[in-house]
């Protein structure tokens, strides 16, 4: 959908610096396919969805340190005020209103249309694999109006589960949840038939063990090495080799919580630690299947880049609904950021391409700013005049 906002001719259609349009422009295709926003009475909208959706984007890509600070560069940051802000400007109370009371649908649906679209464009890594997908949760820390949320050491904590693709380096699946959630339930709702979840040894559940491989869903998960294991068939183990330990099994104690289904279980050691691993994937070696575990860790990778570097945990919102919004618009601006960096340096998101943009996006606003400047300033067109003389 086109942005049609004008900051300050209302007969002249705003300018966007061409940086911030090519980050931007894998939604602006997807627009025209989103349900439109309607206000809930007579009253029209003063922040459309676009103008929320451009607003939350450059709230993560600016760094911003709260829904204040972002308002203050809406008014007085030229950029944003000419770029980002509703066409005639947005309030406080109206700001946070949008935020905790609308929008959610539509940034469901675009994540969910932009995230196929980026792994159309991403590389493919790992495919040999098979379809990887990072299963974890992430606490948020909440404040006291937060009372959906549940205490957790002291402190109000809110929980986000993700899917991390591993194949594409980007999230694919979200739910939030209070903070003393269980995680493993989100885990089926999050595999889909024919991906592999790829859990730490808190996911460990021996009638998911069963009930994944029943509906074609597949695992490799950490388990505590104490688990009992009744040895159907020994596989083989290579001398001298990082793994020690390869048998197909039934997992867990009889007549208590046995899994149904055989599995296998490799261990492997690394320096002093040790990794005890159970999985459905009888196709692979065990020394692939230590190495899709190795690759859980891009997982704890993103979510500390993603919180440290796009401020997602900085809270602009305190209802589930306004929070939820906020995350969201921060895996799709996440989003956005792996497909810009791959397009323009084949490279995976770094900070030092975000800065890079940033860095680019205002110059090229301040460029804009002079050129209209000289162009409407009295002694330029004295000089046109006389040149034209």
């Amino acid at each position: 959908m086109p942005y049609t906002i004008k900051p300050k001719n209302k007969k002249e259609k705003r300018k966007k610096t061409p940086s911030f349009k090519k980050l931007t422009q894998p939604v602006n295709d997807i627009m025209p396919n989103i349900s439109p926003l309607k206000a809930r009475g007579n009253k029209p909208l003063q922040m459309t969805f676009e103008d929320q959706l451009n607003a939350l984007i450059y709230f993560h890509l600016e760094e911003h340190s709260s829904g204040r600070h972002l308002l203050q560069a809406l008014k007085e940051d030229d950029f944003a005020r000419n770029e980002i802000a509703p066409q005639e400007g947005i309030e406080k109370s109206s700001f946070f209103e949008a935020i905790n009371t609308r929008g959610l649908e539509q940034l469901l649906e675009v994540f969910e249309a932009l995230y196929p679209k980026a792994t159309r464009i991403l590389p493919r890594e790992s495919s040999n694999l098979g379809d990887l997908v990072s299963i974890d949760g992430s606490l948020i820390d909440a404040v006291l109006s937060m009372t959906w949320a549940d205490y957790r050491e002291g402190a109000k904590k809110a929980k986000v589960h993700v899917g991390f693709d591993l194949n594409h380096s980007i999230p694919s699946r979200i739910f939030l949840t209070a903070g003393k959630a269980d995680e493993r339930p989100w885990a089926h709702k999050i595999l889909a038939p024919g991906q592999t979840g790829v859990l730490d040894r808190y996911y460990q559940c021996h009638k998911n063990f069963d009930l994944w491989q029943t509906e074609g869903k597949h695992f490799v998960c950490r388990i505590k090495a104490r688990t009992k294991k009744t040895v159907i068939r020994p596989l083989e183990v290579k001398p001298d080799n990082f793994i020690f330990y390869d048998a197909i099994v039934l997992l867990g104690t009889p007549g208590v919580n046995q899994t149904a289904k055989e599995l296998r279980v490799i261990a492997y050691r690394i320096g002093p630690k040790e990794y005890w691993i159970a999985t459905d994937r009888f196709d692979l070696s065990a020394e692939q299947i230590a190495t899709i575990y190795k690759l859980r860790w891009n997982i704890e990778v993103f979510f500390a880049w993603w919180k440290r570097h796009l401020k997602v945990y900085h809270l602009i919102a305190r209802s589930w609904y306004g929070l939820l919004v906020q995350i969201l618009s921060g895996l799709i601006t996440y989003l956005l950021l792996a497909i810009y960096c791959h397009e323009q340096y084949r490279e995976k998101v770094s900070i030092k391409r975000v800065r890079e943009l940033r860095i680019k996006i205002q110059n090229e606003a301040r460029t804009t700013e002079l050129m209209d400047q000289e162009k409407h300033s009295p002694g330029n067109n004295q000089f046109s005049i006389s040149a034209k003389t």
